[in-house]
């Protein structure tokens, strides 16, 4: 899998689960969501459609399609309501941790969802056909590989990912993914402006929709431009600082994402990923948006950044171990 998220390692085994007979077999008529115009009630007050509010993106649909599920574009009604039951049922069940590993985030701190997206799909990738992230090229691929090299060596701060350092979530974007926690966005609009502000790690990206270019300053979250074409905002992204929240992402990552409101409960978001650099095609997923009745929470992740100081302290216990045992 080329995106790194936790929660998800889950799904595959549970969508396995619901039967012998899913795999193989292509659902009819799942096809790539349409976008309807946004309801002529749903307008703000320079008449562009309405976005605004508190959206949710967990789901238990995974980002790509489980390899046991291939060929299987969709899950049946009855696979669906099955798994979500299942998910249902297992929420707040503590299973304990293998022997010798310490364990991690207790099952009230995952908000992974309990619904699949509604069009059943068994990814949210939905191009390529595969509902597979496509392959590393060979550049991407020997890059990967060294970062992984610099990850396991834990010499500072600057050899962890991004999320691992609190300065990008690894669901928050862009693009937004559904992740294990945290999967909580608060969209705002005045003329002029779209306002994203993500739960986790509490980024916000202020997005002029004003027909400016962009920038030549590069930000850990790019730069982002968007424009309305008829009723979806058209958001692109360059100029990263380095790497996204997307793992085999670089500096020239290109993010174009689009939303568009189908109904007062729902925003359809979808995003395409460009690389050349990484990937060996670009890469497209929809997920929906789901207004929630809820508030956004601060997301204290340096205060509470315990797992990066244990890394980088396990990494120079192990290596005083080995210092030790050689010089015996």
């Amino acid at each position: 899998m080329v995106l790194r998220l936790s929660g998800l390692a889950g799904v595959v085994s549970a969508l396995v689960a619901v039967g012998p007979g899913a795999i193989g077999v292509q659902a009819q008529g799942a096809t790539r969501p349409a976008r309807a115009a946004a309801p002529a009630a749903l307008r703000t007050v320079d008449g562009q459609p309405d976005l605004q509010g508190i959206w949710r993106f967990a789901t238990l649909t995974p980002l790509e399609r489980p390899k046991e599920l291939a060929g299987k574009e969709a899950l049946s009604a009855e696979e669906a309501a099955k798994l979500e039951a299942q998910a249902e049922r297992t929420r707040h069940v503590e299973a304990p941790p293998r022997p010798g590993d310490p364990g991690v985030y207790n099952r009230f701190w995952v908000e992974s969802g309990t619904t699949v997206i509604g069009t059943r799909r068994t990814s949210l990738v939905i191009d390529p056909p595969d509902g597979r992230v496509p392959p590393l090229t060979p550049e991407g691929q020997k890059r990967e590989d060294l970062r992984a090299e610099i990850r396991h060596r834990a010499e500072g701060p600057e050899s962890m990912p991004v999320y691992d350092r609190c300065i990008l979530g690894f669901n928050s974007g862009p693009p937004m993914v559904s992740g294990a926690y945290n999967n909580n966005v608060l969209i705002l609009q005045v003329p002029g402006y779209v306002v994203i502000l993500n739960e986790m790690i509490h980024n916000t990206r202020i997005i002029p929709t004003d027909g400016r270019p962009h920038g030549t300053l590069r930000q850990w979250a790019g730069d982002s431009r968007g424009r309305w074409e008829g009723d979806t905002l058209v958001v692109e992204t360059i100029n990263f600082h380095s790497e996204t929240s997307l793992t085999a992402s670089t500096a020239d990552t290109r993010v174009v994402e689009r939303f568009t409101r189908v109904d007062p409960d729902t925003v359809q978001y979808e995003f395409t990923v460009e690389d050349p650099n990484s990937y060996a095609r670009p890469w497209t997923v929809v997920m929906p948006l789901r207004s929630m009745d809820d508030k956004l929470y601060e997301y204290a992740c340096h205060e509470g950044n315990y797992g990066l100081y244990n890394i980088l302290a396990g990494a120079r216990a192990k290596e005083k171990a080995q210092a030790e045992a050689g010089s015996k």
